[in-house]
């Protein structure tokens, strides 16, 4: 994963907190919809609901498509969580926008890129969080076969796992998150969110997530 040089991981990270879009607890753990165990719930259709914080991750994103990206003529929303944000930056910087569905419409044309697009067009993918990359990188292999050209993918918030980082590499998809889990710790350390005992099993969970117990 790249590092952005337009945005500021700590500020984004703040105001995902802010607008409670995570949630830290180690005691009583979160289950994921895998089935995991973990002390970290990140929801950021939150942050829709919070005008001024909306507006200023969408910047961060535009300006992360802007400044990494500039050959982009494409943007493609993940759905169902990355569909605003796509929205609000492809509208931000004139760009055509489409986005994938999970799996194909089960009516009328089954399409399961949604929008207009011309092929070989060079696309971003717009996504609001990584956990392991297997979701993101679906969206990709969607477009690809459509017979996009995926360059990057930009997301608002990043696990950091192992898994996810070889994923991508694999993938040959550079992508790049506004702020990422080990910041978002390090923060919660500095505001009192955490104690040291607490902060040493958050960074625990993220060096094996599928197999945490909680403490």
């Amino acid at each position: 994963m790249e590092k952005s040089v337009s945005t500021n991981e700590k500020a984004v990270a703040e105001r995902l907190l802010q607008a409670k879009a995570i949630r830290l607890n180690v005691r009583q753990p979160f289950t994921w919809s895998s089935g995991w165990t973990s002390p970290i719930y990140c929801d950021n259709r939150k942050v829709l609901g919070h005008p001024y914080i909306r507006d200023f991750i969408k910047s961060e994103l535009c300006n992360v498509v802007f400044a990494r990206f500039p050959e982009a003529a494409l943007l493609a929303g993940v759905a169902t969580a990355g569909i605003p944000w796509g929205a609000m930056v492809a509208d931000q910087l004139k760009l055509p926008y489409v986005y994938v569905r999970s799996k194909p419409k089960e009516h009328g044309l089954g399409q399961q890129i949604e929008g207009y697009f011309e092929p070989e067009r060079p696309v971003v993918v717009m996504e609001d969080l990584i956990s392991t990359g297997k979701s993101s990188l679906q969206v990709v292999e969607v477009l690809r076969q459509a017979g996009l050209d995926v360059i990057g993918l930009v997301s608002i918030f990043n696990y950091d796992f192992a898994a996810a980082r070889t994923a991508f590499q694999q993938a040959g998809v550079p992508y790049i998150s506004l702020s990422d889990y080990p910041t978002l710790i390090s923060l919660a350390l500095e505001k009192k969110l955490v104690n040291p005992e607490e902060e040493a099993v958050l960074l625990n969970w993220s060096e094996d997530p599928a197999n945490w117990k909680g403490m």
